[in-house]
């Protein structure tokens, strides 16, 4: 660490330049078992999806190391689960107010094809939001479960866009365009949406809700004319949304330990964690994370962007 340090300082002063893989230091190293709560042969997997939705890699606070994508720490979780035949249920912990649109239907994917290749139980459980692009994912599981003080919903699109027009008019600066059709460039934040363009954006828009809508029905067993009236954007306390019917039981994470077992039929079990070396988790409110790393995915890369995300 202080040959790390002093190498940055000298980079950073101009002395040198380093030019060399720093991401080994960190390198990801295989998961790990380990039982942070019960005991007995059966096991509960307890699996956490915190923060933003999305398929990009993160980075360090120092950006000299990267971590796997939470899509790719999902299934890697999973297929480690797969080859347990122990593991008889799984609590989906979430905390997160949603993410990328395509993120999100990779999470309910891998989720729906572990519960049909392993029959393994799937109870999902929101702590603080559990909230558009999340709720998304959660629509895998065989039960949704909430924190009383949850915050859900935000059902629904939207697109991202950045116009820098007005900026460059101001500043006397001129983009110059060149493409093969009038709608090639439509996105580009260097020219005004056109009629034509909303139109097409709009239409967008409304296929990707729809497929929201239609999980939400198929999932939930309940008449689309309600759904629609449901999914405006709104989010909903805990209370609301099992009232609505969008989510099963408000209760805190042991209750959905509880809910697990008699979804598995099993009387006791080990809560497992599957963690990477070094990581300690003393207990269940232990969670799997780098607080100094970012990650703010697709929503950090410049351009348009489509998202199921509740952004307060």
């Amino acid at each position: 660490m202080i040959v790390l340090t002093v190498l940055l300082s000298l980079q950073m002063s101009g002395c040198f330049f380093i030019k060399a893989d720093l991401s080994l230091v960190s390198k990801a190293e295989p998961l790990q078992e380990q039982v942070i709560a019960g005991q007995g042969k059966d096991k509960i997997l307890l699996m956490d999806i915190t923060g933003m939705i999305t398929t990009e890699e993160s980075s360090t606070a120092l950006g000299v190391s990267r971590e796997l994508g939470m899509v790719a720490v999902v299934r890697e979780q999973l297929d480690r689960a797969r080859s347990d035949g122990n593991v008889k249920a799984l609590v989906l912990r979430i905390n997160s107010p949603g993410g990328g649109v395509t993120a999100s239907d990779m999470l309910y994917h891998e989720l729906k094809q572990f519960k049909s290749e392993t029959g393994v139980k799937v109870i999902a459980h929101f702590t603080d939001a559990g909230a558009s692009g999340a709720y998304y994912t959660a629509l895998a599981a065989d039960r949704i479960t909430a924190q009383p003080t949850t915050i859900t919903g935000s059902i629904g699109v939207t697109m991202l866009r950045v116009d820098a027009t007005g900026l460059m008019q101001k500043i006397g600066i001129q983009a110059l365009e060149i493409s093969s059709g009038p709608e090639k460039g439509m996105g580009s934040p260097f020219r005004a949406v056109t009629p034509e363009e909303k139109k097409i954006f709009q239409g967008m828009i409304n296929d990707l809700y729809g497929r929201f809508v239609d999980l939400i029905v198929a999932e939930r067993k309940l008449p689309v004319e309600k759904v629609r009236q449901l999914a405006d954007g709104r989010i909903f306390t805990s209370r609301d949304a099992r009232e609505a019917g969008l989510i099963d039981d408000v209760g805190y994470l042991e209750d959905a330990l509880g809910k697990a077992k008699e979804l598995a039929g099993i009387q006791q079990a080990s809560i497992i964690s599957y963690i990477r070396p070094g990581d300690y988790r003393p207990n269940i409110y232990s969670m799997n994370m780098n607080l100094f790393n970012v990650n703010l995915g697709e929503l950090s890369r410049p351009g348009m962007k489509f998202t199921y995300l509740w952004m307060p």
